[in-house]
């Protein structure tokens, strides 16, 4: 599989590459031909030493000295066009080849899976395992994925033409490609974002889950009919139902993404019925066929009272369609029917589940609005008693308030909202089914009362005539200290007791919300990996304790500093002492496109998660040596305390919120346009605050500066410390034996892999930046040499060689980029009086740069 990719991908690429310069675009051959020039330079002039400035400035001294300086801005923007175009051509050769490359029924397949299950006694083990275990993947609407749906379109076709070899085709495509816009011109609202991520629901997910499941079926020897357990895969949704620190996310915007859902669903539906009545044109089979077809026109399209109210109708009348098929017609095609059903199973009438998220200081606002305007009813409640009261006393205060919320009675726009997302998810629950939206998520959960407000507003907004509600609620814990507090926390909600009553009537399960984002940012690489690992173990100590059947919902992001990386490694490697009933994460960025972004990629890894999350019931026995014992465990805890200190130290530094300020493209995210919400929570008059500041915009400045600070910082200087304390071979040796631990450096290996520090090298000439530039410079190098020493590896991911050669092949792809990023920069540090052309054209090469650097990464922020 290694040479594979060399031949498969790389060279492959390089062949589609030159028909680049042969297209009709004026200029493009000397933009293609000039291009690898200053690729050359680039590489040398690093390697020697110089800024980009000096690159810049010396290729044009040496090729285009009379060039204007309108003309030579004109050059690096056309560049940045051709660069962005060849990350897409990459994309598609790399995923072209995918089948070539990873061995799809190899470790981690369904295949693989089943055919291990070498006795009864391990497939009644799995089917016992799978009356309650799933795999919950949450599209999320971050600001890093912004190919639009024609570019998406385009992409997919491009990997067709080239699995074919078809050279005309690719040809046309890059034409096509040349002339389709790839940025928005205009900031993208909830819904845009929400119609851009259904593309992937409706040509990926809708034919792999069913696909993946077939298959895990005939392995088992067992019928797509008789199949019980329809809900191995879920799908959730946050783009429209998430509200934290997005503005523009309202109860109407989250009302539209859940009809969008539904439509965008009956629609496949609908094909697919009508690829079903050219196959069952039998007596008794073609009539009800038909019917199915024309109703589900009318459940789309109108009118609605001839439609279908929810799926089980559809599937009653496909069942006794089934029999005909099988008792006259000698069960002709019925694969096709049984299929179509298991659709209808699986997605339902909803598609994917559409979370609400919101921040728990907005509820605390929300309920000082409610509180207040009560207290002018009701006297002798008054809020500023309400507000000395110990957390326990308000808890029962909200509880017991049975009180009508209405809209009308505020003029705040907040509290309006956090009623309005509520009430809606009571709406789509009855257009949609139950399971269309369930789930209420809490950010900057710090306590108890924080989900006690939000289970008292539903309460008195959407219970049912007996009191119930169709609602789970999520707690998000993120940061060190609130991971720390969360296993107190939920002991304070399981002995309550109107808690414990919800709890019991949703199945006693509960999900918890972790979240690598702000834990890393707020503690670093290794401390917030390793937190909430020991969160996730006194969770499950203290759920088991009350019976309650925890589901842990892991916010991950794409890059190592925000929990991505290998998700299959990293879900197989938590022991006995972690509960694994379920595996939910969130997708988002490039990770979306890049992991799921075609049918074959998104069920290996989708494959991949659901037998991770199978590995440590079926066979453990067979693993008991890699289970981290105690001693493992106050050896990483001794690593994480080391490299979390080490990080504090350089967030501490005066230097850090300012180098993020005024030196790296954090300033720019905001107006590129790639997402609806705000780079920071908090006022912008306020200026930047490290606590306003968004996990995606603070990890993906680093990856733009290509020094990826949250994906290593402290891990070297933690290895150090307790080589010098004597502890080399204990951590060779953890290495060798803990899937977990591995799994920690080989993430972290991919953001060496990425980081460049020569590119930024200049900024050690400024005074103000030299200590801490060399700071973070050095522990780059202390982290390289020490995960090679202990991995016994000559050089990052040789362990991995295929990721290894693409992320290789990247970097020299977008290093022309970097270099023209980080010129404009440098330029815009200079007086402005003196610059060669005006400021807008540097801030627009930054913010063009930041595209393709994003999408060649494939996993940034």
């Amino acid at each position: 599989m290694n040479n594979s990719f060399q031949d498969a991908v790389v060279t492959k690429y390089n062949i589609f590459n030159s028909l680049f310069l042969s297209l009709p675009y004026r200029g493009i051959f000397q933009t293609g031909s000039l291009l690898p020039i200053l690729t050359q330079q680039s590489e040398t002039g690093f390697q020697e030493g110089k800024s980009p400035k000096e690159i810049i400035e010396h290729f044009f001294s040496e090729l285009l000295e009379t060039a204007t300086p309108k003309e030579r801005a004109d050059l690096l923007f056309a560049f940045i066009q051709y660069i962005e175009r060849q990350v897409v051509l990459f994309d598609s050769v790399e995923d072209a080849a995918f089948d070539l490359t990873h061995d799809l029924t190899g470790k981690g397949s369904v295949n693989y899976l089943t055919d291990r299950l070498d006795s009864e006694e391990l497939k009644k083990k799995l089917l016992a395992k799978l009356e309650d275990f799933s795999v919950r993947i949450v599209l999320t609407a971050h600001p890093t994925q912004f190919y639009s749906g024609k570019v998406l379109g385009i992409i997919n076709d491009l990997e067709d033409a080239i699995k074919k070899n078809d050279f005309t085709e690719v040809n046309q495509l890059l034409l096509q490609l040349g002339k389709t816009a790839f940025i928005n011109h205009e900031k993208p609202t909830p819904f845009d974002e929400a119609v851009s991520l259904c593309w992937f629901l409706e040509n990926v997910y809708y034919d792999a889950i069913p696909s993946i499941l077939e298959k895990l079926i005939n392995g088992l020897g067992m019928s797509v009919h008789d199949w019980p357990y329809p809900n191995v895969y879920r799908l959730g949704f946050w783009p429209g139902g998430d509200r934290d620190g997005n503005p523009f996310v309202n109860p109407e915007i989250t009302l539209q993404v859940a009809a969008r859902l539904r439509e965008t669903l009956l629609r496949g539906y609908y094909r697919d019925l009508r690829t079903l009545r050219r196959r069952l044109t039998f007596k008794g089979v073609d009539e009800a066929v038909a019917l199915a077809e024309r109703k589900m026109n009318s459940t789309i399209f109108g009118p609605f009272e001839e439609g279908y109210s929810n799926a089980q109708e559809l599937i009653d009348e496909l069942l006794k369609s089934r029999e005909v098929l099988v008792s006259k017609h000698q069960g002709l095609f019925v694969e096709l029917l049984d299929n179509f059903i298991l659709k209808l199973n699986i997605f339902g009438f909803f598609f994917a589940s559409l979370d609400v998220r919101q921040d728990s200081r907005k509820h605390a606002k929300a309920w000082e609005d409610i509180l207040k305007r009560l207290e002018k009813k009701v006297p002798l409640l008054k809020y500023s008693d309400y507000e000395s009261w110990d957390e326990a006393k308000k808890i029962d205060l909200l509880l017991s308030l049975n009180i009508p919320l209405r809209d009308e009675d505020y003029e705040d726009e907040l509290t309006k909202d956090i009623l309005g997302s509520i009430r809606a998810i009571k709406t789509i629950q009855h257009n949609n089914g139950e399971k269309g939206a369930h789930r209420y998520v809490i950010s900057n959960n710090t306590s108890a009362l924080n989900v006690m407000q939000v289970v008292a507003l539903a309460k008195n907004l959407i219970a049912d005539e007996e009191g119930k509600l169709a609602l789970d609620v999520v707690p998000l814990f993120e940061t060190v200290d609130d991971l720390a507090n969360a296993p107190g926390i939920m002991r304070q909600l399981y002995e309550n007791e109107y808690y414990r009553n919800h709890l019991n009537n949703r199945e006693n399960h509960q999900t918890i919300m972790v979240g690598f984002s702000d834990g890393t940012k707020d503690g670093g690489y290794l401390r917030a990996n390793w937190s909430i690992y020991r969160a996730k173990e006194e969770l499950t100590q203290v759920s088991r304790e009350f019976g309650i059947k925890v589901t842990f919902f892991d916010g991950r992001g794409g890059p190592p500093a925000r929990g991505g990386g290998n998700n299959h490694n990293f879900y197989s490697s938590l022991g006995k002492d972690i509960e694994d009933k379920e595996i939910q994460l969130t997708v988002q960025g490039q990770t979306i496109s890049s992991n799921y972004g075609t049918v074959t990629t998104a069920m290996y890894n989708l494959e991949r998660l659901f037998t991770a999350g199978l590995e440590n019931h079926l066979f453990r026995g067979s693993r008991v040596e890699e289970e981290l014992s105690e001693n493992d465990k106050v050896l990483i805890e001794q690593m994480a305390e080391a490299a979390y200190n080490s990080y504090l130290d350089l967030k501490n530094h005066p230097m850090f919120v300012k180098y993020l300020d005024k030196k790296t493209p954090l300033r720019f995210y905001g107006q590129t346009n790639i997402g609806s919400r705000p780079t920071k929570r908090g006022n912008d008059d306020e200026g930047l605050k490290f606590e306003d500041l968004r996990a995606i915009p603070f990890v993906g400045s680093w990856a733009q500066m290509k020094q990826n600070v949250p994906g290593f910082y402290g891990f070297g200087t933690a290895i150090q410390q307790l080589i010098e304390d004597g502890r080399k071979e204990d951590i060779i040796q953890l290495y060798k034996k803990s899937l977990f631990f591995r799994t920690l450096i080989e993430n972290s290996m991919q953001s060496l892999s990425k980081a460049f520090f020569p590119a930024t090298k200049y900024l050690r000439d400024e005074e103000d930046y030299t200590e801490f530039w060399d700071k973070m410079y050095n522990e780059f190098l202390l982290t390289r040499d020490l995960l090679l020493e202990v991995s016994a590896q000559k050089e990052l991911l040789d362990s991995n060689n295929i990721t290894k050669v693409s992320i290789k092949t990247r970097e020299r792809i977008v290093l022309p980029l970097i270099t023209i990023q980080q010129y404009a920069l440098q330029m815009l540090a200079q007086d402005s009086k003196t610059l060669p052309v005006d400021v807008e054209t540097y801030n627009q090469l930054i913010m063009r740069a930041m595209f393709g650097i994003i999408n060649a990464a494939r996993n940034s922020a």
